[in-house]
């Protein structure tokens, strides 16, 4: 085993801790960024002009009236810009635009005294434009072809010669919608100017280090002139990733023109319209399979809908097209990837960062094709399943393959997956009007940013005379609980107990150039560089508790915050305070900045070929749903959750991560519906679904009436960090379990061997058709397999 995966005795890793910020959270004694303007003397408040149009050139914007609303302090336009008008890393995102890409985009920025004299100041701005032609859908965009960025390809073998040579060969489209992020704690930043012209952007930012570039390259600074500080984040989820550079910039811009704090923090129905959301999937498709259900060749284009600049739809295809496969062997696979430009929100990063959507698309297809094949869907997954010594079809191996044959067993067996089944089958039988059906699905999500040079992190730690600590890293808080595990490595590595162990905000003048906190990395990266810190001072102080003790240094032992060495009795041991005391007195550094890179990465972007992934996070999910066929309303009944996380670094945390992403997942895939005006009337792409009463989100009444989450056991993960694996991405995917549930439920309304078309988000109405569809297969008594060459499953529809 590796010294990085290595436990010593008694770690603080592995014990069930809260959040370490739990109880400030639930006494609303947490400081969000935007709670520090009521804590700053003479703070603005920014306030966006927003276009009335989808796609449109602005002829005419006249502020003057603005200036005229008592406590009106200035407009921002575009002449204000000191550096470079731009918030995107592409150079395609104008921060002030004269073209407006999508309707809601903010043309100028109104500072006031108050948040309404910033909204009435804002009302006051006139604005006249020269409507552009818009493209709104997904469909519009393919008709038109209205491409952005590069074409991707991951390809094996031969998909041709394998379609014409299978057995059974479907064809057909599916579709996937996108998602709101919809974190508590909307976009939101305040920025200061210091004495000597340096600028500090307090943000609620995944990424400070890239706000902290794309503030400077506006502002005309070089990066060392502006800092960026993250205190906490009110949820995330990619959200903030991209989206926050541009708010920061604004606030900052201000901040530096009037010479008086700005703070920006977005209403919720600003926050909609103005940010990106998760990326909607269009896919056409040939697969074919032998006679008993083997796959044997893949032909897809999958289609992602990237709204109007490219922000990170670029990774996020080609995350999607790394897994297409998901958990399942395809021998020969050809699989395009292609990003459309629409006049919408640039849609952006968002758990999962394109895997969920690759693996929506496998598991529409496997379960759409098996009841035409006359199989038991989760028979035909598990037969499937990768076996050790394959390779994926971007030629990574596929390391511990036999962790899904033993999670798919161990979840069986928990699941009670043959008597359920059966009891299903009976109420079924008894009960024309509601069904009930029980599903299975797996996950393989690969583990590490797309980007190799993202794969890398620092930390900075100090110890303290008296023997306390305190830690900085790149990583930010959004509520997953990384701040928590960081505390835990920390206390492992140095050997004290948890509560001598703090951490400091993450802030660019402490730790730079840091990666976004995404990717599901974070603990593994932050977490390997605030144990190479550890391990520097450790070998310091071993040094001079040798001494104090007249033993070797190598024999020095740091446990539970008392200092050891081997061969001598009880009671001879002394604190750890007293050993970082004395080494202040022999003038011994007790503080160190730590590094991390992810080794054995590579990665050619443009063959979509190498080793992207540090390793392989793997789970199942069985999943029970009741269907009414009078309505197509559903209730989850129960879920059963088997996934792999290594070596748990905070077992709390991490059930926790995969009750919520798989949460999540469900409301993209059952609940969550964007809705964008696609007429060709004024309010023509105008999202529709801009507040928490159109948009629905998972709540109480949709959790399962019962839920049980078991960690993978004996599951050490050699080479990261005390053998954990990163939890934070990879269980979205396994709510790809409810829309499989579904569909079988919706299957029981029509004859054998229907092959059910279910929309996506799978929403009550969408239900409703599905089983109205069943329903007249039966009546027609359709045919279920076709004797030609290739078989035509279900198409979805544009909705």
């Amino acid at each position: 085993m590796s010294a990085l995966s290595d436990r010593p005795v008694d770690p603080a890793v592995g014990l069930p801790v809260p959040h370490e910020s739990a109880i400030l959270h639930a006494t609303g004694r947490a400081i969000f960024t935007d709670d520090l303007a009521s804590r700053t003397a003479g703070v603005l408040t920014a306030w966006p002009v927003q276009s009335t149009h989808a796609h449109a050139r602005v002829s005419v914007l006249r502020t003057d009236g603005a200036l005229g609303v008592p406590g009106v302090v200035r407009v921002l336009t575009a002449d204000d810009v000191p550096g470079i008008n731009d918030s995107g890393i592409k150079h395609d995102e104008p921060l002030f635009p004269t073209e407006v890409m999508f309707y809601g985009q903010a043309l100028c920025w109104v500072l006031a005294e108050s948040t309404e004299a910033a909204r009435l100041g804002a009302d006051a701005v006139q604005v006249e434009y020269e409507v552009l032609t818009s493209v709104v859908t997904l469909s519009e965009a393919i008709t038109a072809e209205s491409f952005q960025g590069e074409t991707r390809t991951v390809r094996r073998g031969d998909a041709d010669a394998a379609l014409a040579e299978a057995a059974r060969v479907f064809e057909g489209e599916s579709e996937v919608g996108g998602q709101e992020h919809f974190y508590l704690e909307t976009q939101a930043a305040l920025a200061q100017v210091e004495d000597d012209g340096r600028v500090f952007v307090q943000c609620s930012t995944q990424h400070p280090s890239e706000t902290q570039a794309i503030v400077a390259h506006v502002l005309g600074l070089s990066s060392n002139a502006v800092t960026v500080q993250c205190l906490r984040m009110g949820g995330a989820f990619g959200g903030k990733e991209m989206q926050p550079h541009g708010f920061a910039a604004v606030a900052a811009l201000g901040a530096l023109l009037t010479g008086r704090p700005v703070r920006l923090r977005l209403t919720r129905t600003q926050d909609l319209t103005l940010t990106g959301k998760r990326h909607p999937f269009h896919a056409s498709w040939r697969v074919g399979f032998s006679e008993d259900g083997l796959l044997l060749g893949l032909k897809a284009t999958l289609t992602a809908d990237g709204g109007w600049s490219l922000d990170l739809s670029e990774p996020v295809l080609s995350r999607a097209l790394c897994h297409i496969d998901n958990a399942y062997w395809i021998p020969a696979i050809e699989a395009r990837g292609r990003i459309v430009k629409t006049n919408k929100t640039s849609q952006t990063a968002f758990r999962g960062f394109g895997g969920p959507q690759g693996m929506f698309m496998i598991e529409d297809i496997l379960g759409r094709c098996a009841p035409l094949l006359g199989i038991d869907p989760a028979e035909l997954r598990r037969k499937n399943f990768y076996a050790p010594g394959q390779l994926t079809p971007y030629g990574q191996p596929v390391r511990h393959a036999e962790r899904l044959g033993a999670i798919w067993t161990q979840l069986v067996h928990s699941s009670a997956l043959a008597r359920r089944t059966e009891e299903a089958r009976a109420f079924n039988a008894a009960s024309p009007h509601l069904k009930r059906a029980l599903a299975l699905t797996p996950v393989k999500f690969g583990i590490s940013f797309n980007f190799t040079a993202f794969n890398q992190a620092g930390a900075l730690v100090h110890v303290y005379k008296d023997g306390s600590v305190l830690i900085n890293h790149g990583g930010t808080e959004m509520g997953q609980g990384l701040h928590t595990k960081m505390l835990q490595v920390a206390s492992t590595a140095l050997g004290v107990p948890l509560s001598a162990v703090r951490l400091a905000p993450t802030r660019t003048d402490k730790v730079p150039n840091t990666s976004a906190t995404a990717a599901s990395s974070s603990s593994d990266l932050n977490g390997g560089a605030i144990k190479n810190a550890c391990d520097q001072i450790l070998a310091r102080m071993a040094d001079v508790a040798g001494r104090m003790l007249g033993a070797h240094s190598q024999d020095v032992r740091f446990t539970r915050g008392r200092v050891s060495a081997l061969g001598l009795g009880a009671g001879q041991d002394i604190g750890f305070a007293e050993v970082a005391g004395e080494a202040y007195l022999q003038r011994v550094q007790l503080w160190a900045a730590g590094f991390y890179r992810t080794e054995g990465l590579y990665w050619d972007q443009k063959a979509m070929q190498g080793e992207p992934f540090k390793y392989f996070a793997y789970g199942a999910a069985a999943t029970e749903v009741e269907v009414d066929g009078f309505t197509g309303a559903y209730r989850v009944r129960r879920v059963d959750i088997v996934h792999d996380v290594g070596d748990s670094l905070s077992p709390i945390i991490d059930i926790g991560q995969v009750e919520g992403g798989f949460v999540q997942g469900a409301g993209w895939l059952t609940l969550e519906d964007l809705r964008w005006d696609a007429g060709d009337g004024p309010g023509r792409g105008r999202l529709l679904t801009q507040s928490a009463s159109t948009y629905k989100l998972p709540s109480l009444s949709e959790m399962p009436d019962e839920f049980n989450v078991t960690l993978f056991e004996r599951a050490t993960e050699d080479g990261a960090i005390y053998g954990s694996k990163a939890v934070g991405e990879p269980p979205v995917m396994l709510a790809l379990s409810v829309r499989e549930a579904l569909r079988q439920a919706v299957a029981g309304f029509g004859p054998a061997g229907h092959s059910v078309e279910l929309a996506s988000p799978a929403t009550p109405e969408a239900v409703f058709w599905a089983l109205t569809a069943a329903r007249a297969a039966v009546e027609a008594e359709a045919p279920t397999q076709g004797t030609s060459g290739a078989e035509r499953a279900p198409a979805l529809t544009d909705t």
